[in-house]
């Protein structure tokens, strides 16, 4: 892969430890959206890591695919996942190799995935909008590019990071709901800590 933070290999050396690195407890963007889901939606959590966010969504009630590159970070969302009694339908994929379904899913999540470059990132943005049935739910979370200058968090490449316009453009045949822009203090495992520029998409497939 052209992209190295991508690799299956950089993935696996970082989540190759006991410790759940960015923590158990879901993201708290997509625990603020708890009211969107709802017991038998089918759901698409795509880069999910150790699994704290397809994991509360399955406890939502949520039936859940959740795509992961690492092996290593599977195992430990499956135990996580085995901890809190919910079943999570968990795959190995690269993202950009994926023969993503199409209109399949109520929901696709994607929380802080800020591994591919532009041209990568715009395949796999239009890859997750086809991944929705109409009427289907998107929710994004990611890094602003002023996180550069914060230092607690995501990719050290400004081209990986995301801006209010650029998100319109790559969801611009969407239905967007919300995009905010904000300094919030994370406290999400030892990876995200700290004063961090976030920004926030919610939009919706047109029906």
């Amino acid at each position: 892969m052209a992209d190295s933070m991508a690799g299956e290999a950089y993935w696996n050396a970082r989540y190759d430890s006991d410790e759940y690195l960015f923590g158990e407890a879901p993201n708290r963007f997509l625990l603020a959206n708890e009211a969107r889901f709802r017991p038998g939606m089918r759901v698409l959590a795509i880069a999910d890591g150790e699994g704290r966010n397809s994991v509360w969504l399955a406890e939502q009630g949520c039936d859940v695919v959740a795509t992961e590159i690492s092996p290593a970070a599977i195992d430990k969302a499956r135990v996580l996942a085995q901890v809190r009694g919910v079943r999570v339908d968990f795959r190995q994929v690269d993202l950009l190799d994926w023969d993503w379904p199409e209109g399949e899913f109520d929901a696709v999540v994607g929380i802080f995935f800020q591994v591919f470059d532009p041209e990568q990132r715009a395949r796999v943005f239009a890859a997750m909008a086809r991944a929705l049935r109409p009427g289907g739910l998107l929710l994004i979370e990611g890094y602003r590019p002023e996180q550069l200058a914060y230092g607690t968090g995501g990719p050290p490449l400004l081209s990986h990071l995301y801006t209010e316009p650029m998100l319109r453009d790559a969801f611009g045949s969407m239905e967007i709901e919300t995009i905010e822009s904000y300094d919030a203090e994370l406290s999400e495992g030892a990876r995200h800590s700290g004063l961090s520029a976030v920004i926030d998409l919610t939009a919706r497939k047109p029906l």
